[in-house]
């Protein structure tokens, strides 16, 4: 049985990793973490969906044990502070916080020396297919095709684009050849001229509750090709979560993603 501990679990993403823990046979909640000034600090995990018994900590140092997989769904910042502590102590790590630069993915990665981890910005099993379906059609079609990648998330969201839109725009760069960070387009406003051919557009909107939804357009010369993953409820990226803790427990120190877990 493997044992796991949950960050942020009193949030909508935390909440649902909780439930599914607990319905699992294979898994065992022995922790739960909120941020130190969340009023669920002490509370039974129950509350929320959890095993009854755990009660909420404040933090990570309280809880953490080497043989215990850390699900981190919180944010950036507090995100990099439990890597260090991974460092520390040796506990493997699932990692689906997003909106990380590219230094701060490099200092996880270099943390990640000494303990698994496995990072996505989407954990779905569609999404990461998406990924592979978006490569291989950027492969196939080359640069007569233009690409316009759009994503839409709840009014919450607090990063922009989505780290799952991102991934996409890496993944069609790489297929294509270019630069992501030279050939992503986050606004396009007023006379702008005519479309540059190495442009990779990225395009954020926020409303209401929408849990997710993304959306890549390749546009030809009198066709247009669109992949679309419609998320209907967070359950499918917790699922995802605990299929990758599955896998990263007992795996060799090192940066992993879903490519990795999914065998993609």
């Amino acid at each position: 049985m493997i044992k796991v501990i949950v960050l942020g679990a009193a949030g909508r993403m935390g909440s649902t990793i909780l439930r599914l823990v607990k319905e699992d046979s294979d898994l065992k909640l022995v922790g739960a973490v909120e941020r130190s000034d969340s009023p669920f600090i002490g509370e039974d995990v129950s509350k929320f969906g959890g095993n009854q018994g755990i009660k909420i900590s404040s933090s990570l140092r309280e809880v953490a044990v080497k043989d215990a997989v850390v699900v981190d769904f919180t944010h950036i910042y507090s995100t990099l502070n439990n890597v260090k502590l991974a460092k520390e102590i040796g506990f493997p790590m699932v990692i689906g916080t997003t909106g990380f630069d590219q230094d701060q993915v490099e200092f996880i990665k270099d943390c990640t020396k000494y303990f698994p981890c496995v990072m996505s910005p989407n954990m779905s099993l569609g999404v990461n297919l998406l990924f592979k379906l978006a490569y291989e059609t950027a492969k196939i079609l080359g640069d007569d095709y233009d690409v316009e990648i759009l994503e839409i998330h709840h009014r919450m969201k607090k990063d922009a684009p989505s780290g799952t839109a991102v991934k996409l725009g890496q993944v069609v760069a790489e297929a294509l050849g270019r630069d992501y960070h030279k050939s992503a387009v986050f606004e396009r406003k007023g006379i702008i001229g005519e479309r540059k051919k190495q442009e990779i557009g990225m395009q954020t909107l926020r409303a209401g509750d929408v849990v997710g939804e993304h959306t890549v357009i390749f546009g030809g010369m009198g066709e247009r090709i669109e992949l679309i993953h419609r998320a209907h409820s967070r359950e499918n990226f917790a699922r995802g979560a605990l299929r990758a803790v599955k896998w990263v427990y007992g795996k060799e120190p090192g940066l992993y993603g879903m490519k990795e877990v999914l065998g993609l």
